[in-house]
């Protein structure tokens, strides 16, 4: 401390570096400009969310090895550097299921999802709508078709099909879409009976909700939440009966296991848009699904939320990839949480990618805003990312340029 030299402080120094402001008036905004990632968004949501509805999101099935597990796999994956490349920009668009994309991610289909957020798929489509990207509606939703073509009239709209007992109604469903503009069909293929989700069993969760002490208390202290519950329409399924059962009842009571590939040439028959069969895991099941017809795969194992123990989603991609070649359009969702794994994914050999928990999280914890937080913050990684790889374009990501931890 000797070393130092004492001086008084110099007041005018001291005024330039005060920055008091007032508190800003929009709450939320400054809620969600302080978010530095998606895990940020996780935070705020835990916060202003009822337990049973951010555990929907946050859970998976069984003690939740296969969601644990993704994680895992994502981090132990190297992006490597490539110095003095000159990627001074790096182009995020891309081309999936015959059309444009702004960035090379669009939002999963997701059920349930008004629980999470009342502003629900109208604040998810409206934001990829502005972003540029497609927007998928589960046949789970909480909007119906036309609600969200209505509310996004300019997004890419994508419709996810779950094959019902009674396919008159499947067949209604897949016409709807088509009438309303939704060009992609996603037909999830690993969802013949419900998952063990412990969570929703312990939360008692019901769909419709049902209020009871314990859940009126633990929405208690969530007032904005417990304020749009109160002030908006009822919650359910808007493709669904208005029955109040847990999940499993009600997917257990319509969907079918008996489906069979059989099936989804069915399903190709009556669908003249790109069709995309949901739930690959295995070389087997991805050459079977070529065969029937599909243009496209989504390699997922339904985030953990299915089967645990099953398959990594980001492991399977190379056996898929070879298995169909090149000319197969790829698609790969479950465990994504950052852009770094967005563009691990995309060198791994997906062509696309879906986000489910991360829109949902933006979702929780601000409504459309949130979610374009979410967008913005996954743009902005992938793009640093893209450009400390040295890769000026989606097309220029390889297995080259990660390298797999053991």
């Amino acid at each position: 401390m000797s070393n130092l030299k004492r001086q008084f402080p110099d007041i005018s120094e001291l005024v330039n570096l005060m920055k008091f402001k007032l508190p800003a008036a929009d709450r939320r905004a400054a809620r969600l400009s302080k978010t530095a990632d998606i895990w940020d968004l996780r935070s705020i949501a835990k916060r202003r969310t009822p337990t049973a509805a951010f555990d929907y999101v946050d859970g998976a099935a069984g003690r939740e090895i296969t969601a644990t597990r993704a994680r895992q796999v994502f981090d132990n994956v190297e992006l490597l550097p490539r110095i003095l490349h000159g990627t001074a920009q790096a182009d995020l668009s891309t081309q999936i299921a015959g059309a444009p994309s702004a960035l090379p991610f669009g939002i999963a289909p997701t059920g349930f999802t008004r629980f999470m957020h009342s502003e629900g798929e109208i604040g998810g489509s409206k934001a990829a709508e502005q972003a540029g990207i497609p927007f998928s509606l589960s046949t789970m939703g909480t909007r119906s078709i036309e609600e969200v073509a209505q509310a996004a009239p300019g997004a890419r709209k994508w419709f996810q099909l779950y094959l019902w007992k009674d396919r008159e109604k499947s067949a209604g469903l897949v016409n709807r879409a088509a009438a309303a503009g939704y060009d992609t069909l996603l037909v999830t293929v690993d969802t013949p009976v419900a998952g063990q989700r412990h969570r929703d069993t312990r939360n008692g969760m019901k769909i419709p909700p049902e209020l009871t002490l314990k859940t009126v208390l633990d929405a208690s202290y969530r007032p904005e939440w417990w304020f749009n519950f109160l002030t908006t329409d009822s919650l359910k399924f808007a493709s669904l009966s208005n029955t109040s059962a847990d999940l499993p009842t009600i997917i257990n009571s319509m969907f079918d296991p008996s489906l069979d590939f059989d099936d989804l040439k069915w399903i190709r028959e009556l669908w003249k848009g790109k069709l995309f069969v949901k739930g690959i895991l295995t070389a087997e099941d991805a050459a079977k699904a070529k065969a029937a017809g599909a243009d496209g795969l989504v390699v997922s194992n339904h985030g953990g939320r299915q089967l645990d123990r099953a398959p990594i989603a980001f492991e399977a991609l190379s056996e898929v990839r070879a298995e169909v070649g090149e000319d197969m359009e790829i698609i790969m969702d479950s465990g994504i949480m950052s852009g770094s794994d967005i563009v691990a994914a995309l060198c791994a050999g997906a062509d696309f990618v879906l986000i489910g928990r991360a829109y949902l999280y933006g979702l929780m914890s601000g409504g459309q805003a949130g979610v374009s937080r979410a967008i913005e913050l996954l743009a902005k990684e992938v793009e640093v990312a893209m450009q400390l790889m040295g890769a000026a374009s989606i097309g220029e990501l390889n297995e080259s340029l990660i390298r797999r931890r053991k």
